[in-house]
């Protein structure tokens, strides 16, 4: 269905910002449509779906104001998991963002359909 990235790779958003979500996916269809050379740079796209996770020294702002970075760029399924406040942010496009508090599993949608997070040991669920 598609390519799984973690941290260590960065992405040339569209507004040109580089960006390193802790977890990434891209659609295989946009991923193949990238030449060898870009895959293996920056990749110039924007991921179909990220998760950002606030660790215990993060404000939230700014990783609101990325995540709506994504989602002006493209983005079609977020997460900011905030396992310090047990909750979590849901970015979609044309959305208002979702709030879940203490949610022991997360739903890929039909952005992902078939994989489910499991919570309850980053969120002690």
């Amino acid at each position: 269905m598609g390519v799984a990235f973690d941290s260590s790779t960065a992405f040339r958003l569209p507004n040109g910002a580089d960006r390193s979500p802790d977890a990434s996916w891209v659609s295989q269809e946009r991923w193949e449509a990238l030449t060898p050379k870009q895959q293996e740079t920056f990749p110039p796209l924007c991921p179909d779906f990220v998760i950002e996770l606030r660790s215990k020294s993060d404000n939230m702002e700014p990783l609101r104001k990325k995540m709506q970075e994504y989602l002006d760029n493209g983005l079609r399924l977020g997460w900011l998991i905030d396992a310090k406040n047990k909750r979590v942010e849901i970015y979609r496009p044309n959305r208002e963002v979702e709030v879940l508090e203490s949610p022991t599993s997360l739903s890929g949608e039909e952005v992902l359909p078939g994989f489910v997070l499991d919570l309850q040991v980053v969120l002690g669920g």
